[in-house]
């Protein structure tokens, strides 16, 4: 089949015939959780912590999720084998996995709910969307301020897919070449697409655990630390006073890592020595030149 597929409910087919029913809560609620992996070669990358985050938010959220770990991967492994022979050549694929507690059944007059809903599908690593972010810096603007705490009912580190915020946040910025950054009441910074990290000289700071959507690329900018001669650790990080901050990193599935030019009107070191390290160690650790793969794909 030269079409893309995807896998819904368990079973597989092609992506455009993949549908929630308007019913479904993922749809009328935006009762969502959500994963996005990326392969590097056409293997998943850290796909056991992501299927672990999954499973974790799924159980948070009150989302059955019945299928095993095995079943999810070999779904997930079957799909990119699939999808990544459509690709040109060195393209990459991002997995989104999904689930959502399924049909509401008052929409059709009835009283049970159900079954849940369980998706994948995948789509190219965008490379022109990211691009810029490798040959010009990243620039960051504050849209405003959407109040969290790890006490909240849905916990700031849950990935799910209410995401009208973040489609606000986007509008409100005035540079629309910036990634728009939503700020907490403490000033702790998160945006759509990847997580701020700041360096104060060869100290890597991410944000206390629980305050933004939790973050399987800064777990690996952690790892990456002690080899590179950095440190990294835990700490709050008020992006309304960042007067002792070197560098600004921006970690995502997608890029995987990249250096902040400028936020609002501050410029930064950029490429900074801490994000020159840190990416040519997410390269090796991957086998590819991860820049490269950005500035230059074919």
């Amino acid at each position: 089949m030269n079409t893309p597929l995807a896998s819904l409910n368990g079973r597989l087919l092609p992506f455009a015939e993949a549908a929630l029913p308007l019913h479904d809560a993922g749809f009328v609620s935006g009762a969502t959780v959500v994963d996005n992996a990326r392969t590097f070669r056409h293997r998943l990358f850290r796909w056991p912590d992501h299927l672990a985050r999954f499973r974790r938010d799924c159980d948070t959220c009150y989302v059955p999720l019945a299928a095993t770990d095995a079943e999810l991967t070999a779904t997930a492994e079957e799909l990119v084998a699939h999808n990544a022979r459509l690709l040109p050549p060195g393209g990459e694929l991002q997995l989104v996995t999904f689930a959502t507690p399924g049909p509401l059944g008052f929409y059709l007059g009835g009283a049970a709910n159900g079954p849940p809903t369980l998706g994948m599908a995948t789509y190219p690593v965008p490379v022109a969307r990211y691009r810029p972010f490798f040959t010009e810096g990243v620039r960051l603007a504050v849209a405003g301020v959407q109040h969290s705490d790890p006490g909240d009912l849905v916990p700031p580190a849950v990935k799910h897919r209410s995401r009208l915020f973040w489609h606000v946040a986007g509008k409100a910025v005035a540079d629309p070449g910036a990634v728009a950054v939503v700020l907490n009441q403490h000033g702790a910074a998160d945006t759509a697409v990847g997580s701020v990290l700041a360096a104060v000289g060869d100290h890597v700071l991410a944000p206390a655990p629980g305050t933004v959507q939790d973050s399987v690329s800064v777990r690996v900018v952690r790892e990456l630390c002690p080899g590179l001669g950095l440190t990294a650790e835990s700490a709050p990080l008020d992006l309304r006073d960042a007067g002792r901050v070197s560098e600004l990193l921006l970690a995502g599935t997608g890029f995987c890592l990249a250096g902040v030019r400028r936020l609002g009107p501050r410029d930064f070191a950029w490429p900074g020595p801490v994000f020159r390290r840190l990416l040519a160690g997410w390269s090796d650790l991957v086998g590819v030149d991860i820049q490269k793969s950005f500035t230059d794909p074919g």
